[in-house]
């Protein structure tokens, strides 16, 4: 067996992937501290083919080389936007059809293994901050929250991977629905 080559791979250019139809999904980045972990979300939002990043509160905003470092120029590939108040987007995604997922341990939490989306339904993952989490009136006003099963003594996944978690598990279950 051959490691395939960057050629091999046969990538979109920025433009190509702009065109294409996108899944059903944005990510929302509540006050994530992290540039590098923002830097990463963006590539798993490339990756994944996500609509959009936003980027709340403190999180930073490219340009800046400790984004650019993680997202390897995803941050030109995908569509991103800041806003000042998570809360605020949240109730204008509800009123623009989204279903608001925050992907948090809560009480009444859905596990991820559980969450069935529903087909049609555009989604917004909230994610959190590294210390504090997603903002409690934000997981108060969400649709759904999901929680990633997680059976070590931790109980916490870093923001980044906890993103390519749940969007592959989107992704994947939204696949499977399409294919039965």
């Amino acid at each position: 067996m051959r490691k395939l080559s960057m050629d091999d791979l046969n990538r979109d250019s920025v433009e190509e992937f702009k065109n294409k139809k996108k899944i059903p999904l944005v990510l929302v980045l509540d006050n994530v501290r992290s540039l590098n972990n923002v830097g990463s979300v963006f590539r798993t939002a490339d990756a994944f083919m996500a609509g959009k990043v936003y980027l709340c509160g403190i999180t930073g905003t490219p340009p800046h080389r400790d984004i650019e470092k993680t997202a390897l120029g995803a941050t030109e590939s995908v569509e991103w936007e800041h806003v000042p108040d998570t809360l605020e987007l949240v109730k204008k995604l509800q009123a623009d059809g989204y279903k608001v997922c925050s992907v948090e341990q809560a009480e009444n939490s859905t596990m991820l293994n559980d969450f069935r989306p529903e087909p049609g339904q555009q989604y917004a993952f909230v994610l959190g901050n590294e210390v504090f989490g997603v903002e409690q009136e934000v997981v108060s006003l969400s649709d759904v929250v999901l929680e990633i099963p997680q059976f070590g003594t931790k109980h916490s996944l870093n923001i980044s991977v906890a993103t390519g978690v749940v969007v592959w598990d989107f992704l994947s279950k939204t696949l499977a629905q399409q294919q039965a």
